[in-house]
């Protein structure tokens, strides 16, 4: 499989299921351990709508359209850019009728510091679960085989992550689970006045060691600061749109 991105993405669930449950209000009732270091193509909780009702189900981080003839051969696609979902055929489909929210309590970004990417651990200041807008789609393969998988929707960086990246994950407050959960009622237009950065003082970001960089470690100690590097502090402005998306594909990145 031919990866896209220059390096991996990953993020962070590790809010107990029942805090995941009273925020996203599905019926489900799983039991799954903490997770400190998500990648690519691993099983995700995703919260979607499912015959009226929000459903819990896992699926596959690394989206497959329902069009793909062999998902072995496809660019791995972890993300959405807000601004070209809409009519990308590979997501235009998703984001009309299968939207969903990925529950997290953070991410992981890297920043080039002295020669070497330095990871950073990117979490609310007012810690505790959230949700990313998401997509997910269901692909059947020539045997009746199936495999749902989910993409994270994306927007440019607010002003306090912008030194780490031009783009960061879209968060839904949860007063606006409802309209984007609810393809039936709220066409992809309106749903995509959702996709906006949050707040500047919505995150906290500050440097992690490097071993978030190998997939096999997932413990807590991830997440403790870096003693003798600050915080990641808030940029300016980008000169404009085109020099964001500049940067965005020099950087390469989870968003």
């Amino acid at each position: 499989m031919h990866q896209i991105l220059t390096m991996c993405g990953r993020y962070i669930i590790t809010s107990p299921p029942e805090a995941l449950r009273q925020l996203l209000e599905y019926l489900e009732q799983p039991n799954f351990p903490p997770r400190h270091n998500v990648a690519p193509t691993q099983p995700v909780p995703v919260v979607r709508l499912w015959e009226g009702r929000r459903q819990f189900a896992l699926v596959r981080w690394g989206f497959i359209p329902a069009w793909v003839k062999d998902p072995r051969a496809f660019s791995l696609v972890i993300n959405a850019r807000s601004d070209t979902v809409l009519e990308k055929p590979a997501f235009r489909n998703a984001i009309r009728r299968r939207r969903c929210l990925v529950p997290a309590d953070g991410f992981y970004e890297w920043k080039v510091e002295g020669g070497r990417r330095q990871p950073y651990a990117v979490l609310p200041r007012r810690r505790g679960p959230i949700a990313f807008a998401g997509i997910w789609e269901a692909w059947m393969g020539p045997n009746g085989e199936e495999i749902e998988s989910a993409a994270i929707v994306t927007t440019e960086a607010s002003a306090a992550l912008r030194p780490l990246h031009a783009r960061m994950p879209v968060v839904v407050p949860p007063q606006s689970f409802a309209t984007w959960l609810d393809c039936l009622n709220v066409d992809a237009a309106e749903a995509a006045r959702l996709m906006v950065p949050a707040p500047d003082d919505f995150f906290e970001a500050y440097p992690v060691s490097d071993a978030v960089n190998r997939v096999a470690n997932d413990t807590p100690d991830l997440l403790t600061p870096l003693a003798g590097l600050p915080p990641a502090e808030p940029a300016p402005p980008p000169a404009s749109r085109a020099r964001a998306k500049l940067d965005d594909g020099a950087q390469g990145s989870l968003f």
